[in-house]
């Protein structure tokens, strides 16, 4: 029908839509060049996944998971209420209640701290899932084991994975962008690396202000000059290729000089904010005395836009509050208060942008640290790190709102109802994109290798 349509025309955009990887186009040789052959394999509840990254470990019982408990038992030896695991650092204190009063909220009546007011009046668009653990309670390991499903330093990140199995649908921007607000995680660049994956597929760290990439401004005078410049770069490339056959690294450069050339012109107009709205630059933290607020506002509001072009993962780092991110080893109060102060009103200002826009629905929004705090003090007002149980929520993309899953024992040490490991977060976020995460592999060290490793559950309960 195409074929006898508009004198021809109908074929000519089959053809251009037919050849991009956003619309389907598998590139003969599947994986050796730099794409899985599956694409979704169930419905798609979620084109786009903003990770909003919570660096250091939020603790969940001054957050999400109130524990009556450590206000009855507050200042008494927790060796003599139950089993104390060691920890970080073996300076153990006395049970520490919370400073922070929590309240019900919304429809659902999920109760949320007094630390993330704005936040609160979100509540029933979360999913709540109390029962996380970790594997690791140190922080680089436990933010390899996060972002990539291992604790070992060189696997592909889940937004690589995403990318390498869907593919983007955005052919001017990275399909993985990290929007860097001043702290990069421990363990570094490699937490948004892609391991044995094709290099193409890392995250691109972006900065929220200013040009956003360094170096994205054209120095030839022209743009002809320019595409003359790529075109000779890439018939060099290709004698390469023809020569010595394919190589990653000649490959992922040719795509990223590519890329790179797409980008000054989408960068730029991405990361102007001035087009916004005043109202709405407000509603994010625009305008806030805070400066941290500020930064994480322009995150937020960037990372709107960027779901608006297609790009279909995105990470969002924590800015610096000028003390510690959120690993409050002492002065849990003003630590905790500071990072809280910063995202608090962004974070909540992108559920409710979202979802006036109608994007909610299709975008996927996750909030989570590495682990979570003892229920006991680090000396006086601090709390160590705690892998056996801590929260994390979800929202948006095919997520089952306003509910709770899985519980920590009294104290809110261990999850003792519903456990979930990172590997079954990872199977979940995977499932609602529609990747079935035992068939997204790619072969390496002789194995099909995934980055739910040989585990994960989707937890099926979160999902609506």
């Amino acid at each position: 029908m195409l074929l006898q349509c508009a004198s021809g025309f109908g074929a000519v955009a089959l053809a251009g839509l037919a050849s991009s990887p956003a619309f389907g186009n598998i590139l003969e040789g599947g994986d050796e060049l730099g794409r899985a052959d599956h694409g979704p394999h169930h419905e798609v509840r979620a084109k786009n996944v903003i990770f909003l990254y919570m660096d250091g470990g939020p603790s969940q019982i001054d957050t999400f998971d109130p524990k009556p408990m450590l206000d009855k038992y507050n200042g008494k030896d927790p060796s003599r209420l139950f089993e104390v695991e060691p920890t970080q650092f073996n300076n153990n204190g006395n049970v520490l209640a919370s400073p922070w009063k929590f309240q019900q909220h919304g429809e659902s009546g999920i109760p949320v701290s007094s630390l993330f007011p704005n936040v609160a009046e979100c509540v029933d668009e979360l999913a709540v899932i109390r029962s996380m653990v970790s594997e690791f309670p140190e922080h680089t390991f436990a933010n390899y084991f996060l972002h990539t499903g291992s604790g070992l330093q060189g696997r592909p990140s889940m937004g690589a994975w995403v990318n390498y199995g869907l593919g983007s649908e955005c052919q001017n921007l990275p399909g993985f962008v990290v929007l860097n607000g001043g702290l990069i995680p421990p363990g570094g660049l490699d937490c948004f690396g892609s391991g044995f994956l094709p290099a193409s597929y890392q995250g691109s760290v972006f900065k929220p202000s200013g040009s956003g990439v360094a170096n994205i401004e054209r120095t030839e005078s022209t743009s002809d000059q320019q595409r003359s410049k790529l075109d000779l770069i890439d018939r060099l490339d290709q004698l390469v290729i023809d020569q010595y056959g394919y190589h990653d690294s000649l490959e992922s450069a040719i795509k990223n000089y590519e890329l790179a050339y797409a980008m000054q012109m989408a960068v730029p107009e991405v990361m102007s904010l001035s087009d916004e709205p005043e109202h709405l630059q407000r509603m994010y933290g625009m305008e806030s005395e805070y400066e941290p607020t500020r930064i994480y506002a322009a995150q937020c509001l960037i990372a709107r836009r960027m779901v608006e072009k297609g790009v279909r993962f995105i990470e969002l780092t924590c800015p610096n509050v000028g003390g510690d991110r959120w690993d409050q080893h002492g002065k849990l109060k003003q630590g905790h208060e500071n990072n809280a102060r910063a995202v608090d009103q962004p974070i909540a200002a992108l559920l409710k942008d979202l979802r006036q826009r109608g994007m909610l629905d299709e975008t996927l929004v996750v909030w989570a640290g590495e682990f979570g705090r003892t229920p006991f003090a680090q000396g006086k007002d601090g709390r160590d790190h705690n892998p056996f149980g801590f929260s994390v929520w979800m929202a948006g993309g095919g997520v089952r709102p306003g509910s709770i899953y899985g519980a920590t024992d009294d104290w809110g040490y261990k999850a003792i109802e519903n456990r979930a490991e990172i590997h079954d977060l990872h199977a979940t976020m995977l499932h609602l994109m529609g990747v079935d995460h035992t068939r997204s592999t790619f072969r390496f060290g002789g194995r099909d290798m995934r980055l739910t490793d040989v585990k994960g559950h989707v937890i099926h309960d979160v999902i609506a």
